[in-house]
């Protein structure tokens, strides 16, 4: 069964009561589409912390490290599925930034 969760995805945040704390992002989800969600605010996470890491390491640019290809394909899948589970407000925003 679906419900309402309220998305804020620069912290990872995936809230059940709409003033608990500021969002972006609404959208009608069940079980699996949040377990989902909340592995790929993991992964990502792991990600950002290692290109954080390798970001004091001067030699190799952005687009030439794998750990940073893995943070943005991961942020798109993110913004996909929030997209795919956005009521329409949702998903206009996701549209209007041009990243899928």
């Amino acid at each position: 069964m679906k419900k309402r969760y309220y998305v804020e995805v620069s912290s990872g945040e995936i809230l059940e009561d709409q003033g608990a704390s500021s969002y972006h992002f609404e959208i009608d989800a069940d079980e699996e589409d949040i377990y989902e969600l909340s592995e790929l605010f993991d992964v990502t996470d792991k990600d950002s912390r290692l290109s954080l890491y390798r970001a004091h390491v001067p030699a190799m640019s952005y687009h030439e490290d794998k750990n940073n290809d893995d943070y943005d394909n991961h942020m798109k899948e993110i913004y996909t599925l929030i997209h795919k589970l956005g009521n329409q407000k949702t998903r206009d925003h996701i549209e209007s930034m041009g990243i899928l």
